[in-house]
């Protein structure tokens, strides 16, 4: 399998997401040091440059190995930085992937997550040839629920106290789609 595949640019109506540069770490950096946007994530917020110039390096690297693919979310309109979204813990044998997003508060309710989702997830199907993605969120993350099932996943299973973040221990909501699955109507 091509290592392009795994730096690919992606396009929808008013978004383009592309493979994170260092000239985006600033900007990076305010959306994951803002601690509402991580207080669901299995880390603490980012507390300066060199996290999200590590978290660049890292995601680069994964990318290169071909077990991730990390792309900034872009608003075409602004070309603001809005958010990240990833397919990651990729398996090429079994054909699964997890995804993850994260979005800076000023752009949450927009429906971006919905928009930059679906065009990843087909991406994920068609390209990489993924027969199922997975999504672990922390159940008390309604809006993130929301967001997956809107996006077509189904709750499968709980995993209780699977995490601890500064001392804070909770639950993961683990999520399913299927290439099989019928595609959601978007919104």
């Amino acid at each position: 399998m091509s290592e392009a595949l795994f730096f690919p640019t992606i396009e929808t109506g008013r978004l383009l997401m592309n493979p994170l540069t260092d000239e985006d770490s600033a900007e990076l950096l305010g959306i994951f040091s803002d601690a509402d946007v991580m207080r669901y994530w299995n880390t603490p917020p980012w507390k300066d440059m060199q996290d999200a110039l590590d978290f660049i390096n890292e995601s680069h690297d994964s990318m290169k190995a071909r077990k991730s693919i990390v792309l900034g979310i872009y608003s075409k309109s602004t070309n603001d930085l809005t958010g990240k979204c990833m397919l990651f813990s990729y398996d090429e044998q079994s054909k699964r992937a997890e995804i993850g997003f994260g979005l800076g508060r000023d752009y949450w309710g927009k429906g971006y997550i919905g928009e930059a989702g679906e065009a990843l997830i087909q991406y994920g199907f068609k390209s990489l040839g993924l027969r199922r993605i997975e999504a672990d969120i922390d159940p008390d993350n309604h809006a993130s629920a929301k967001a997956l099932e809107r996006l077509g996943f189904q709750q499968e299973g709980l995993l209780r106290q699977r995490w601890e973040v500064n001392g804070i221990v909770s639950d993961s909501a683990l999520y399913g789609r299927l290439a099989s699955d019928p595609c959601p109507q978007q919104q």
